[in-house]
């Protein structure tokens, strides 16, 4: 009997941290569509970080997935924060007049003789010059097949979920801090 009370009340504390797990600082997420390729394939499992903003800031470059509307969350990449100014230029990205390193996108770059990422400044697809306080400015990595900021404008940094740390299915893809 002392066996069988044992085993239930560890079967009940592992069901109270996965749900502490789960519900306040990890969640699973699974990518639809191919906005996100190289870095992210349709039909990866990711693993989000919800807790990790409580304790610093969003920063440029990381990938987070955000509430696009009541129904979808999107996943994408940080590509200015508050107060920044942005801008492409002969496919390279500049951020507040200085170039900015996306060798992530390497990988996906076709050799067609177009540009990869169209030319643009925020004030042309945004009517801003800069990006306000409390927003992002996102992009997919697939910047020819992504709906993005370019389109919708700035998501408000109170509808992050969380940063992506891990991929973890399929398995010959696992992948950590993104």
């Amino acid at each position: 009997m002392k066996k069988y009370k044992r085993a239930i009340r560890t079967v009940l504390f592992a069901l109270l941290l996965a749900f502490v797990f789960r519900s306040y600082l990890f969640a699973s997420y699974i990518v639809d569509g191919e906005s996100m390729e190289p870095t992210l394939y349709d039909g990866n499992l990711l693993m989000v970080n919800k807790a990790v903003y409580d304790w610093r800031d969003i920063g440029r470059q990381q990938v987070i997935v955000f509430h696009a509307n009541e129904e979808e969350d999107y996943v994408k990449r940080v590509i200015g924060i508050g107060g920044d100014e942005i801008a492409v230029r002969e496919d390279q990205l500049y951020i507040n007049g200085k170039r900015v390193d996306e060798s992530y996108l390497d990988p996906l770059r076709p050799n067609d003789g177009l540009p990869f990422t169209e030319d643009f400044t925020l004030e042309e697809v945004t009517g801003h010059q800069k990006v306000p306080e409390g927003h992002l400015f996102v992009m997919g990595d697939n910047r020819r097949d992504s709906l993005d900021s370019r389109y919708f404008g700035f998501v408000p940094a109170d509808t992050v979920v969380g940063k992506v740390d891990v991929r973890y299915w399929p398995m010959n893809q696992l992948g950590v801090q993104f």
